[in-house]
């Protein structure tokens, strides 16, 4: 777990700058609340995935630390989630028990991930105590989240978010932009 604390420190050595909010401002449509860092980058610099804090300055619970926030991840994943992929994968969960305990493992990451980032930040996270996203530690309900863990935490963490990485390859693909717009272009363009 030594290296879950370090890469919370990594990422938290790098606070969300105005910038990259407003970048995922406009990515989502929305205020990316609770946002802290941007945990996955493109290679042209836009946010693929952020970490939002477990406790929103409101108070509210919000267990979805990894966040995945990149427009062209984003439609990737959910024509996967809409080909009833995770149907296939709920029963592979069932009948590999490889599968299985890799992707309990992966919920074991979640949790220790997010334990560090709410020890760094003072928040409370005894409310979700146990809960992970996406649907681990026992089902798969939404690939956009174990997605933006196997990119935040890196490859071989979440088997499941590695496979979705894995078949969306051509339409989506961390190391190569397919971005509609590099976040510092976007940033201008906003703020003329």
């Amino acid at each position: 777990m030594a290296a879950v604390r370090d890469r919370v420190q990594e990422l938290l050595a790098t606070p969300a700058t105005p910038e990259q909010i407003d970048v995922v401002n406009h990515q989502l449509g929305r205020y990316p609340r609770g946002m802290v860092a941007v945990g996955a980058r493109c290679v042209c610099g836009n946010p693929l995935a952020v970490i939002t804090r477990p406790q929103l300055e409101d108070g509210t619970p919000f267990p979805t630390t990894c966040y995945l926030t990149s427009p062209e991840a984003v439609k990737a994943v959910s024509r996967l989630e809409a080909n009833g992929i995770m149907t296939d994968w709920n029963a592979e969960l069932g009948s590999d028990p490889d599968l299985a305990s890799a992707y309990r493992r992966a919920h074991e990451l979640y949790l220790a991930f997010r334990s560090a980032l709410a020890h760094q930040l003072g928040d409370d996270e005894g409310h979700i105590a146990g809960i992970s996203a996406g649907g681990m530690p026992k089902r798969v309900k939404c690939l956009h989240a174990l997605t933006a863990q196997s990119l935040v935490m890196g490859p071989g963490v979440n088997p499941l978010g590695d496979r979705a990485l894995g078949l969306v390859h051509q339409i989506f693909d961390s190391q190569v932009c397919r971005c509609a717009r590099p976040w510092t272009e976007a940033y201008r363009e906003e703020n003329r």
